[in-house]
């Protein structure tokens, strides 16, 4: 694994998680514009960046889709997949090609309720994304559509 991966996943998951994790994961290569999900489908994986940009986007009706964050290396890519009804909150689309280990998130729920020390620091981790994830996706719409925005010119 990577240092920056490392140094990222360390605040994330402490190491046996992480480590554990990690043996589940697959390495997979995405070229530039390849869309990762759209939101409102089901989730069924999520990702590590290992190297690489995706942009984060948010469905508007009648507009683009704004982006409402950028991912880069030692990010999540995905927070849906842990909580039911299993479906993504976001659309992803990567900016740059992009290395990430995949992780099917059936097995990964698996391991969650197997080990419940190893679920909790899961759950632990992708609850702090979310947070993190939510306020990003606030600031970016009251930025682009609130009063004196941008409306979307980005």
């Amino acid at each position: 694994m990577p240092p920056s991966i490392a140094l990222r996943m360390n605040h994330a998951l402490p190491g046996e998680h992480r480590d554990r994790l990690l043996r589940v994961g697959r390495e997979m290569r995405f070229p530039q514009g390849a869309r990762l999900f759209d939101e409102g489908g089901q989730a069924d994986r999520f990702w590590i960046v290992r190297d690489g940009t995706l942009a984060l986007d948010l469905h508007v009706p009648g507009r683009r889709a704004p982006v409402v964050e950028t991912l880069g290396v030692g990010d999540l890519v995905g927070w849906s997949w842990l909580y039911e009804p299993y479906v993504w909150q976001f659309g992803a689309e990567t900016v740059t090609p992009v290395n990430a280990y995949e992780f099917d998130a059936v097995a990964v729920r698996l391991m969650c309720l197997n080990d419940a020390e190893f679920g909790r620091a899961v759950e632990h981790w992708v609850g702090r994304v979310l947070s993190h994830r939510l306020r990003a996706a606030r600031t970016r719409l009251l930025d682009l559509y609130g009063p004196g925005g941008t409306g979307g010119a980005a």
